[in-house]
């Protein structure tokens, strides 16, 4: 018999691994044809106050290098554009064009379909215990990582 925190182990595991399946099979159903990834630095740049290459990096929890390496891709995919400040020649900024900022709202409407999915199907809105949880792992997640 497993014991909770197995069980919890494997629900989290399991239901991370679903979304991220189905979210890649909605995308490229409509016409996405980059990685989960790369779909995830475009949306860590807009969601950046200041997108400097090291604070995004920071935001996604990676090295430099890995951001490097993704931003060189997605320039070449023309969905990403790097440049220089003026004052400080040290940061480097990113900007979406706009065939980035069409992926991501694409990437959007997918999780609000997600979300009002969940709620109708599941009645989650009068489940205050189940909200709270959430919340819960959320914040402990955020604190931890």
């Amino acid at each position: 018999m497993l014991t909770a925190k197995e069980v919890i182990n494997e629900l989290l595991v399991d239901v991370f691994n679903h979304i991220l399946r189905i979210e890649e099979e909605v995308l490229k159903s409509r016409g996405v044809t980059l990685s989960m990834t790369e779909v995830h630095v475009l949306e860590a740049i807009k969601n950046t106050d200041d997108p400097t290459m090291g604070n995004v990096a920071q935001k996604l929890r990676i090295t430099m290098g890995t951001l490097t390496t993704s931003v060189g891709v997605l320039e070449r995919k023309k969905f990403v554009m790097r440049y220089r400040d003026e004052t400080d020649r040290r940061k480097v900024y990113l900007k979406l064009k706009p065939d980035a900022i069409e992926v991501l709202k694409i990437h959007d409407e997918f999780h609000d379909e997600m979300v009002s999915s969940i709620l109708v199907d599941l009645n989650i809105q009068e489940d205050e215990i189940l909200l709270k949880s959430l919340e819960n792992i959320s914040n402990y997640f955020k604190q931890k990582y």
